[in-house]
C-alpha cells in the first residue's frame, strides 16, 4: 500500500488492505519483504539489522530480540558474521540477512523482488538454498523471479505477466509443459534455445581442451 493499487483488492487472512477502517501498520508487521539490493541499515551490524524490528516493531526486550535474532541468523547459516557491518559483507551474505530480517518477525507472508538479480553468479545458489529451505518449512513466499530453474522446483502456482496483465497462471508443470499463451511459448522456446546453446558451447570446449 505504499503505492495504492488502481483497481482490485488485496485480502490477508481475509481482511481487505483497501478497507480504510484496516490498520496498516499492523498489516505490515505481518508482511516480510526482501529487496533486490537488500537495503541493510550500513550503519547497524548484521545481528542489529536483523533485531532491530522485533524491538522496535514487536516489543522485545533487547536481550529477546538479540536471541530470536541469533536464532534466526544460524537458519541462513550467516551467525559467524553477525557482528559485521553490512559494507563488510558479500552480495550473498548481504541478501541471506536481508532473508534473516525478514523471518524473525514471524510474517504471514514474505515477498521477494529479485533476490538473486544483484548477485555474483557464483553467490546466487546461497540464497536460491536458503529460499528452498524457508518453502520446505511452510512459509509462504511471493517472489518475482527469473530464476525458472529455481521457480521450477519451488513454486505451488507461477504467474507469468506480461505489460501489466496476467498472461498464464498455473502449476509449474502446466506452465513448462503445456502453456497456452503464444507469449509464454515463445519465452520458454527462448530458454531452451539459450541454454541449450550454453550447453553446446560447453561440450565444443571440452573437445578442444580434450584434443
Amino acid at each position: 500500500m505504499l503505492n495504492p493499487p488502481d483497481k482490485g483488492d488485496i485480502f490477508l487472512r481475509g481482511k481487505n488492505l483497501k478497507d480504510p477502517e484496516i490498520n496498516l501498520n499492523t498489516i505490515r508487521a505481518r508482511i516480510g519483504m526482501v529487496f533486490q539490493h537488500f537495503n541493510l541499515f550500513a550503519h547497524l551490524k548484521a545481528l542489529d539489522n536483523v533485531s532491530l524490528g522485533l524491538r522496535r516493531v514487536k516489543g522485545f526486550s533487547k536481550e529477546e530480540a538479540r536471541t530470536k535474532a541469533l536464532e534466526t541468523l544460524d537458519r541462513v547459516k550467516m551467525t559467524k558474521w553477525a557482528d559485521h557491518y553490512p559494507a563488510q559483507l558479500s552480495g550473498g551474505q548481504k541478501q541471506r540477512v536481508g532473508i534473516a530480517r525478514a523471518l524473525a518477525m514471524e510474517p504471514d507472508v514474505i515477498l521477494f523482488d529479485e533476490p538473486t538479480s544483484a548477485l555474483d553468479p557464483e553467490l546466487i545458489g546461497d540464497v536460491l538454498q536458503v529460499m528452498l529451505d524457508i518453502a520446505k518449512s511452510g512459509t509462504t513466499m511471493i517472489v518475482v523471479t527469473h530464476e525458472m530453474g529455481f521457480a521450477r522446483a519451488v513454486a505451488s502456482e507461477m504467474i507469468f505477466l506480461g505489460e501489466g496483465a496476467i498472461l498464464e497462471r498455473g502449476t509449474p508443470q502446466h506452465f513448462f509443459t503445456s502453456p497456452k499463451s503464444e507469449r509464454v511459448i515463445k519465452f520458454l522456446e527462448q530458454l531452451d534455445i539459450l541454454y541449450g546453446g550454453h550447453d553446446k558451447l560447453l561440450e565444443l570446449s571440452n573437445g578442444e581442451e580434450n584434443k
